[in-house]
């Protein structure tokens, strides 16, 4: 089976922080954790240091490649970073 996954720590939040399906809004230090199962990615945050993990918003999204999957997670670590309620971003085509 093919899997990966992508952790990013020290991620703050921009303005308006990032939306969770558990915790709504969060904001400040957080780290962003992606897992690709071949299929599919299913991203998650957390406060940095802290054990509860939050599902973000969007989550999780087709996703065809391990390639496709680091690029969406970096893709998510900036959106993270701009804030605006960020939520995993979607790709049309």
């Amino acid at each position: 089976m093919l899997w990966a996954s992508w952790t990013t720590t020290g991620v703050f939040t921009g303005p308006g922080g990032a939306r969770t399906d558990e915790a709504g809004t969060v904001t400040g230090d957080l780290t962003v954790h992606t897992t690709w199962d071949g299929h599919q990615i299913d991203v998650a945050v957390q406060y940095s240091g802290a054990s509860q993990w939050y599902t973000l918003a969007g989550s999780p999204v087709p996703c065809p490649s391990e390639r496709d999957s680091r690029e969406l997670h970096q893709e998510v670590v900036e959106a993270v970073r701009a804030g605006g309620g960020a939520m995993v971003p979607h790709h049309h085509g």
